[in-house]
């Protein structure tokens, strides 16, 4: 139940971000999830898409340096404490969380979450366990 996750690596400056959505745009790639981390010198936008693999091949056609990886997009309790209870059990089986953003849909009384974990498949297999939904490609409306 892993989802491909495309990741741009720019340099920090005006307009790059608007590059990228533009080429995006112009081949009807759809976004569904993004989260910027960036420094002084350069930033790396994450992004859930449509389309992954054409979305990788288009922006390395322009001459974005782009990376591939596996996220899984979790469907926490919409309430307090919803996201806690999720780490609890993460935490006892010690899996980290590399980092964590939100999806833009939400499902019925959830926030769906994408997390980047070392390993995503034991990640998956500890939430199922413990009644964790984990949401799928088809799920999400990803191609």
């Amino acid at each position: 139940m892993k989802i491909k996750q495309v990741s741009i690596f720019l340099e920090n400056r005006a307009g790059r971000i608007l590059e990228i959505t533009e080429v995006l745009g112009q081949n009807k790639i759809n976004i569904r999830a993004l989260s910027l981390a960036d420094t002084s010198d350069f930033g790396i936008l994450r992004m859930i898409v449509d389309d992954a693999t054409r979305t990788m091949n288009v922006l390395k056609d322009k001459g974005f340096i782009v990376k591939e990886s596996w996220v899984v997009a979790v469907e926490v309790p919409d309430k307090p404490g919803g996201l806690a209870s999720v780490l609890r059990i993460l935490g006892k089986k010690d899996i980290n969380v590399e980092y964590m953003y939100a999806f833009f849909e939400k499902p019925q009384d959830k926030a769906l979450l994408i997390f980047r974990f070392e390993d995503p498949d034991e990640a998956v297999r500890i939430l199922q366990e413990n009644g964790i939904e984990v949401s799928g490609k088809q799920k999400l409306g990803l191609g």
